[in-house]
């Protein structure tokens, strides 16, 4: 199973000559079971444009899984040029709430946005999902329920060639208890989507310093990243979901003192970072 992270960053996009190490976009991940062509996509921020050049000039035929309706999540599905295509075929799943199509063109159409999903060339089809174990291009995805705030929102652990990839960018812990260490009490669902997990992607937007703003937006520390990492045994941590105004020498070191701290081998994404799971 072969990981790509197209886009890494949280909120908003970062450009700029500050960025340019760990990259500016926001979420994307673009998974290919057996090598090849990524035929799995988990989220569509504006990273999602680089899963074009990933294609080398062929249509996105696959699945996009959206963990929530946020701007970050969703902002580059009317830019992804491989999937805009008259020969393109797309399947969007994303926490249920409603007809999917209709809620997406809440953010999506006019006047926020010249066309609605429909508008999409190629042939698209758009789900809601419910909790529990999905078969999706070759993998078993296990969608689970986080707590995260402004809506509805998942968090997937993906199988495929024996491997296993757990994927929760954006989740609040608050209301699970302060936890022996002080790193917050790891909520339950995280901890079943972590569990023994050969690799971790974890949001890290946040560092303890800033706990109160975390908690305000709905998101975890990176200290409580590490620990959910270390209580289920995950192999590696991926920290994830940067803030936008971190600089990349600010990223480093964050993760730097992670690695240092932890038994967890550790890194932070980084746009273009690629590895076999």
């Amino acid at each position: 199973m072969r990981v790509t992270f197209c886009g890494v960053r949280g909120s908003t996009p970062a450009p700029g000559p500050d960025f340019v190490r760990i990259g500016g976009h926001t979420s994307c991940v673009a998974v290919a079971p057996g090598g090849g062509a990524p035929r799995l996509l988990l989220d569509a921020g504006t990273g999602i444009r680089r899963v074009t050049d990933l294609l080398g000039g062929r249509p996105f035929r696959g699945t996009i899984l959206v963990t929530h309706l946020h701007w970050d999540h969703v902002q580059g599905l009317p830019f992804f040029a491989a999937g805009d295509r008259d020969d393109a075929d797309v399947a969007l799943a994303m926490p249920g709430q409603g007809d999917p199509v209709e809620v997406l063109a809440g953010a999506m159409g006019p006047p926020h946005f010249p066309i609605t999903p429909a508008g999409l060339r190629g042939r698209w089809s758009f789900a809601g999902l419910e909790p529990g174990c999905h078969a999706v291009e070759g993998c078993d995805v296990l969608a689970a329920e986080v707590p995260h705030k402004g809506g509805r929102t998942f968090g997937y652990r993906v199988t495929a060639d024996g491997r296993s990839l757990a994927y929760v960018p954006d989740h609040g812990p608050l209301g699970c208890g302060p936890g022996p260490d002080g790193r917050g009490a790891r909520h339950p669902e995280a901890l079943a989507l972590a569990e023994d997990v050969d690799v971790l992607v974890h949001g890290a937007q946040f560092t303890r310093a800033e706990e109160r703003v975390a908690a305000d937006f709905g998101h975890a520390t990176v200290e409580y990243a590490i620990a959910l990492a270390e209580q289920a045994g995950a192999g590696r941590l991926v920290l994830f979901h940067h803030a936008p105004g971190r600089t990349d020498d600010e990223v480093e070191a964050i993760a730097a003192a992670a690695a240092g701290a932890s038994p967890v081998p550790i890194l932070a994404a980084a746009e273009g970072l690629t590895f076999d799971v």
